[in-house]
Order: C-alpha cells, then sequence, then structure tokens
C-alpha cells in the first residue's frame, strides 16, 4: 500500500458540514435517491447483509445544509488493537439529480472521509470510486491533493452501453454474431419471466448451481448473500431477475441492479438444457428494452478482462458493439495516517494476494465458456473486502476472512 502523508483533519470550506452516523435506514435510502451515481453497494442492506450493522457507518457533507455528498462505508478492524480500514465502494456519492456535477462536493466528501476515519479513527481509507481514467482523469489530482495514493496495482475496465440511443440503434450497433443470436433465440418460442419476488432468486439459484458444476469453477459464495440482500431491500431498490424458459424449462436467468441513473450486471447462467436456446440473448435483450422505458441512462456489463476471459469478453463487446464504450475505473485511493494500521492492511493485502494467485493458477484452464453462463464478475478480477477483519471464514490466523478464496474477498 502506498505511503500517504500524515498529519491531523483538514478544516471543510465555509458553508460545509458533514454528519457521521447521523442518518437512520428510511433517511440513508431518501438520501441515495437524490444521487445519480447511487448504486447497490451503496445500500444500507447490501453491506448489512456483507458486514453486519455494528460494521457500517454513514457520512453525509451538507452545503449550507443541503446534502451534496454522501458515503457508505464497511469498517474492519483488528480486536484489542483497533486498526483496520474503513472501505467505501462506488463512492462518495455527488452526482445530484438534475444538478450539474459539483467537482467541488467531490473533494470535500472525500477530505471529510480523511478527517473522520484516517484521521480520528486511525483507519486506512479505502476508495474505489465510481470514476473512468477517460472520462475523470483529473479527479486523480483531487484525490492526491486530499492525501489519497493510488494503487497502480489495481486496473479494472469495464464496458458500458450507452441507453440513450433508440433501440434501433441499439439493436443495428450490435456486431453481426451477437445480433444473430438474438434472432435466433427470438424464433425459438422461448417465454420470458420478470420480476423481483423471491421465488424468482431461488429458481435463479438453481441455474446457478448448474452451471458451477457444469464448468468445475470456485463458486463465489456470495449469491445467498445477494438473495438476502434482495429481501432487505425496498421495491425502488431491488434487483431485476429475469429468467428465460424453453418448454417450460428454465434455460437461462440474468439478475441486474437499477439504480441511480446506471444498471449493473450483477449474475447470469444458463442451464445445462439451455445450452442450445440462446435465450441469455433474448434477456439482455429484454432487459435493455426494460431499462429505456424506466429512463436508465446506462447499462454496465461489471468488468472485462480480455487476456484471462476472452470468452465472456466477446459476448459483452459484441452486446455493446459500436454503442458501447471500454472504460477503466480510474483506481483504488488509500489514505492513512497510522501506522500501524497501514502495517496490517499492508500484510492483509500480501496475504490476499498470493492466496489470489494460487487460486488463479489452480482455476485457470476451468472457468472459460459461454460468457453469458457465468458470474460476469469472475471476468474482471475485481475483488471485494471480506465481511470483517478477524473473522476466520477460510484461512487461518488474525486475516482470515482475507485467505477464504472467496470471489469477492478482497481489500
Amino acid at each position: 500500500m502506498a505511503l500517504t502523508r500524515r498529519g491531523g483533519p483538514v478544516e471543510l470550506d465555509a458553508g460545509y458540514s458533514v454528519e457521521i452516523d447521523a442518518v437512520d435506514e428510511a433517511g440513508w435510502r431518501r438520501i441515495l435517491a437524490a444521487f445519480r451515481d447511487a448504486s447497490i453497494y451503496q445500500t444500507w442492506p447490501y453491506e448489512e447483509v456483507r458486514a453486519g450493522r455494528s460494521n457500517i457507518s454513514h457520512l453525509v457533507l451538507r452545503k449550507d445544509g443541503e446534502a451534496v455528498a454522501a458515503a457508505q462505508a464497511r469498517l474492519m478492524t483488528l480486536p484489542l488493537i483497533g486498526a483496520g480500514i474503513a472501505y467505501v465502494r462506488w463512492g462518495p456519492l455527488w452526482r445530484r439529480g438534475a444538478h450539474e456535477a459539483d467537482t467541488e462536493a467531490f473533494r470535500q466528501a472525500v477530505r471529510a472521509l480523511r478527517n473522520e476515519y484516517a484521521c480520528r479513527r486511525g483507519l486506512v481509507v479505502r476508495l474505489r470510486p465510481r470514476l473512468f481514467r477517460e472520462v475523470h482523469s483529473h479527479f486523480a489530482s483531487i484525490l492526491s491533493a486530499e492525501g489519497y495514493a493510488r494503487d497502480l496495482g489495481v486496473m479494472e475496465r469495464t464496458l458500458r452501453l450507452d441507453l440513450t440511443k433508440s433501440t434501433e440503434e441499439l439493436r443495428k450497433g450490435m456486431r453481426p454474431h451477437w445480433r444473430r443470436y438474438l434472432k435466433v433465440a427470438e424464433k425459438n418460442d422461448l417465454e420470458v419471466v420478470e420480476g423481483s419476488a423471491d421465488a424468482l432468486f431461488e429458481a435463479f439459484i438453481g441455474i446457478y448451481r448448474e452451471l458451477v458444476r457444469r464448468k468445475s469453477f470456485a463458486e463465489p459464495n456470495d449469491i445467498r448473500e445477494f438473495r438476502a440482500i434482495q429481501q432487505r431491500l425496498p421495491a425502488d431498490q431491488k434487483m431485476m431477475i429475469l429468467l428465460c424458459k424453453a418448454q417450460g424449462r428454465l434455460c437461462a436467468g440474468l439478475i441486474c441492479s437499477a439504480i441511480g441513473d446506471t444498471a449493473l450486471y450483477l449474475f447470469g447462467a444458463t442451464s445445462d438444457a439451455g445450452l442450445k436456446s440462446r435465450g441469455s440473448y433474448l434477456l439482455h435483450w429484454r432487459l435493455i428494452e426494460r431499462l429505456k422505458s424506466a429512463g436508465i441512462a446506462t447499462y454496465d456489463l461489471h468488468g472485462i478482462n480480455p487476456q484471462t476471459n476472452p470468452g465472456t469478453y466477446k459476448f459483452k463487446a459484441d452486446l455493446c458493439g459500436s454503442n458501447g464504450e471500454d472504460v477503466h475505473f480510474l483506481g483504488q485511493f488509500d489514505s492513512c495516517t497510522s501506522a500501524l494500521s497501514r502495517g496490517c492492511v499492508t500484510l492483509g493485502d500480501r496475504l490476499r494476494g498470493a492466496m489470489r494467485t494460487l487460486a488463479g493458477k489452480a482455476a485457470r484452464g476451468r472457468i472459460d465458456g459461454p460468457a453469458d453462463a457465468r458470474d460476469p464478475r469472475l471476468a474482471t478480477g475485481n475483488k471485494e473486502y471480506p465481511k470483517r477483519l478477524g473473522t476466520n471464514t477460510g484461512g487461518r490466523g488474525p486475516f482470515g476472512s482475507v485467505l477464504s478464496g472467496s470471489s469477492r474477498s478482497c481489500f
């Protein structure tokens, strides 16, 4: 982990104030609804299920009394010594409704996060903001000026489909291969079932388990957590579930989250019996139609890695075609004033990296397959923090959770 400047809190500019853990779940839901860059990763149920209520914290930045930025952090600390990390995924939120994006609100928000969690609590503050190098490169200098260092070893890419185009443009822009299989699916007399009910989630898990067995890859072990998250999410934040049936039998399914102005592809699977139906192509197209009707501006395919997962990359790239944008996330940024927390987190990073390398070597060659038939997050190497430091979920010692091998376990 890169070193960052030491020192105490930096005063917010005139007119700005900050609230820490002063909002309840209903209040946080209202705050999220005001931001275009909100996502499932910043919802209350997501972190409550993943980390536990006592391990999440909420920061709200106000200017002249109005909320202009916000962030939900997952807190992970080692027992007794209190060293640890405050992890913010796809935050802070700073793009408000119809307002113009206010870069200064972002600056003050990252300053407030550092003040609270690095300076006052002695934790490493780790941000993975929803910013892209091709669009937001100047934000790196803002983060540097506010005491954050970028980890150049964390490089992630994704594909984003522009849903402001007409359906005719989107279909025409697909690559011929993808458009051809969509036509095949449309002629196959397939039935699509849509909704957010738990019964649909349970049905999806069934074909997802078939996928895991068929492909013999290590299951991410979080599909059940996402089901629990779905049960806790309010109606306006629930994930969208689309299932495809061929002759009355499930053949494909996908799960997507649409919060703010961007939809996020979370899971996709094809059943053993459904590989030739091309149902996944029909589901993605039906989803695109639904997202457009709901006013969603962008469909994020949630990660690509052409080198390690060329099949998944081709599926997503062919879908986007000329209407997609291949972008790189701006990166991971850390700030820390405590040598103890820095040392503990650095050790955890190294242990996790070593275990991930070993797991990758063991799994290499076993997870490639139809791109539509896999958890799309396996395509990126994107990882996420374990539920809490010191919880032994697969490894040994104080960083056991880091060694669990989960595809989402990371920090």
